[in-house]
């Protein structure tokens, strides 16, 4: 039985570190008063699903790290979403201790961790990537390896960049909507079914159209997730007019105290920058 050691057991860790269990692993769940040295010397997988960049270096660093206590020839498996120069670093590091490490961050929010349909972006070289793809094929069902060390991060980035900006326009799709006092139910079943159709309309549209925001994946998250985007970004000499605007209303709307709320809560401050708030 190849044990896992799975850290961060939170809104998508925990249903990853749970189907990884169903599907036979020995799961070896790490929280955050237990010894990170203990746990990842005893596993063949390490699993990191952590908020950012800080917390990742956090576990992977110092004398009771995954760097320090990981097996020669583990497979660290970083599914947090951080800075790809980050990910490149650990990478370089990890290797170093010839532990085989990928950047693996994951797209599909809470349900897709709990249905095991994430989409997995890949980073690592190509013997690396087939040594995590069995674990991975366990939490997603669309697993790609997209490049070297960091490119995972890299497309997780332009990931985020789309999902910000189709919630944004869904957003102000709504409250346009509203304020015609069109039938907004029947507006979003067809728009679903044209070449307007996407993931966040079949998902997200029916809580923004409550007002409900039960966080799949928390505005705080993708807050954080922009900055990523917006520096590499500047960093490579890129343009992002439309992703740096969504930027900056995400912003408003965590520093409004909204941050806990799900990312489709972009909907309350389009009302509100419409005179039209409840």
């Amino acid at each position: 039985m190849t044990a896992v050691a799975v850290i961060g057991l939170g809104i998508m860790g925990g249903p990853m570190a749970a189907n990884l269990g169903k599907a036979g692993y020995e799961v070896i769940g790490v929280r955050r008063s237990d010894s990170v040295g203990r746990a990842v010397s005893r596993a063949d997988v390490i699993l990191t699903v952590l908020p950012d960049s800080p917390d990742v270096e956090a576990v992977a660093s110092g004398d009771d790290g995954i760097i320090a206590n990981a097996k020669p020839g583990s497979v660290w498996i970083d599914s947090s979403t951080i800075r790809p120069d980050v990910s490149v670093r650990l990478a370089q590091a990890a290797a170093g201790k010839g532990i085989r490490a990928v950047d693996a961050p994951v797209s599909g929010g809470e349900a897709g961790a709990v249905d095991a349909t994430l989409s997995v972006m890949v980073g690592g070289s190509a013997e690396d990537f087939e040594a995590a793809k069995p674990v991975l094929d366990v939490v997603g069902s669309t697993v790609v390896h997209v490049g070297p060390p960091g490119a995972g991060q890299t497309v997780k980035a332009a990931n985020q960049l789309i999902v910000a900006g189709t919630i944004e326009l869904v957003a102000e799709s709504i409250v346009f909507l509203e304020a015609h006092g069109v039938d907004t139910d029947a507006a979003v079943r067809v728009l679903a079914g044209g070449l307007a159709g996407n993931r966040i309309l079949d998902r997200k549209a029916e809580g923004m159209l409550a007002r409900e925001f039960q966080p799949g994946f928390r505005v705080d998250l993708h807050h954080k997730d922009l900055g990523i985007v917006t520096s590499a970004a500047r960093g490579a000499g890129v343009a992002i007019p439309l992703g740096a605007a969504v930027a900056q209303l995400m912003g408003a709307l965590r520093q409004q105290g909204h941050g806990s709320l799900d990312h489709s809560a972009l909907v309350l401050l389009v009302e509100q920058l419409s005179g039209r708030a409840r």
